[in-house]
């Protein structure tokens, strides 16, 4: 029911009826039909200029008797009301094709980004991960965590560039990020098989910065930086520290600029540590006085809360602080070595309230399509 527009139509048809200044405000009933068609269907509109006529009818006779005033406005009412009611039926098809579109994007998105259970191994994981493009939910940062028999393995990247050609890429990664991970009991041989697999796929400008991690045994983890921001160790005590690589490596797709492998970090990790990867967008992120997000110093904030409640902390302070609104896809993962006692308070949570996570659609059948639209995408 176009509400407003009914409302503007009969306070028009009151100030004129009671305003005693002629025809004068009847041809500003047009304001109705031409509102409605930014909110309702065509029905909606031809009922509101139907009212807007039929009004300007009974108080230009009344006012001004039966005339060419009274016709030209009437006139006037019916070409606006026929106008608008197109321009709404445009508009419908429009959003319904882009509702399409949002559909398709979406479960492509979670075709490339699969989800991350809560609970992998002896870790505890949350994510987050917002878009540039919000309209279409996809972008060109990437994650992924597998379980394996050489241990529980994860990636964070980043793709240069946005859009398709970047998720093309970022699907390249993953999916041979996925296969090496089972298969190569070292980790460097991982990121090997990825910056082959890249060099024979990318342009000479694309490049794709990426954290590989490992956890080949308790009480430590694996780092390789391939030219990505330093993760974020925090400790059970709460300080936070960048884990810096002793030997910078360059990005995923740029091994043949340097002779130099990238270098294995050990990094320990014992109960109750976190490790919190992102991708550039987060530390990028700029506030109106251009200063940048300050991620170490927000995440010691919530270090003593849960993983799920760290992340939407952090997420909802990222927004607050670039206005609503990112420029950059952005993209955070934070991983926790649960303590002894802690699984069996996490199946409790998990049973008693429900997740908070924000995810894409999950149906199989559109995972599916997704699947195949990427396909034939990757195709081209």
């Amino acid at each position: 029911m176009p509400v407003a527009p009914v409302l503007i139509v009969c306070g028009i048809a009151l100030v004129d009826a009671f305003g005693g200044s002629g025809m004068f405000w009847l041809p500003l009933l047009a304001a109705g039909p031409a509102l409605a068609a930014s909110t309702n269907g065509p029905r909606g509109v031809l009922c509101v200029g139907f009212l807007a006529t039929v009004l300007a009818a009974t108080l230009g006779v009344r006012e001004a008797g039966p005339g060419h005033e009274t016709a030209a406005v009437l006139s006037a009412l019916l070409a606006v009301t026929l106008a608008s009611a197109l321009a709404s039926s445009l508009r419908g098809r429009r959003e319904r094709v882009l509702d399409a579109v949002r559909s398709v994007a979406e479960a492509a998105q979670h075709a490339v980004l699969k989800p991350i259970p809560e609970t992998v191994g002896p870790f505890r994981v949350a994510v987050r991960y917002s878009a540039a493009a919000a309209e279409a939910r996809i972008g060109g940062d990437l994650y992924a965590l597998v379980p394996t028999p050489h241990g529980v393995r994860l990636i964070v990247g980043d793709v240069r560039g946005k859009g398709l050609p970047a998720v093309e890429i970022a699907a390249l990664v993953l999916g041979v990020f996925r296969e090496a991970a089972y298969d190569e009991p070292d980790l460097l041989a991982v990121v090997a098989r990825i910056e082959r697999s890249l060099a024979r796929n990318l342009g000479p400008d694309d490049f794709v910065t990426a954290i590989v991690v490992g956890h080949p045994r308790a009480g430590q983890l694996e780092v390789v930086n391939c030219g990505h921001a330093p993760p974020l160790l925090i400790q059970a005590s709460g300080d936070v520290t960048a884990v810096e690589a002793t030997r910078p490596a360059p990005p995923l797709g740029l091994r043949a600029l340097v002779d130099e492998p990238p270098c294995l970090e050990i990094l320990p990790f014992a109960d109750g540590d976190q490790l919190l990867l992102y991708t550039d967008g987060v530390i990028e992120a700029r506030d109106r006085a251009r200063e940048f997000y300050p991620l170490a110093e927000r995440v010691a904030r919530h270090a003593s809360g849960e993983p799920e409640h760290i992340l939407s902390a952090v997420h909802d302070e990222l927004l607050a602080h670039v206005g609503g609104r990112l420029h950059d896809d952005a993209a955070l993962l934070l991983l926790r070595m649960q303590d002894v006692a802690e699984p069996g308070r996490a199946a409790s949570q998990a049973s008693e309230t429900p997740r908070t996570r924000v995810t894409a659609a999950s149906e199989p059948e559109r995972a599916g399509r997704a699947a195949a639209v990427l396909a034939s995408g990757l195709g081209r």
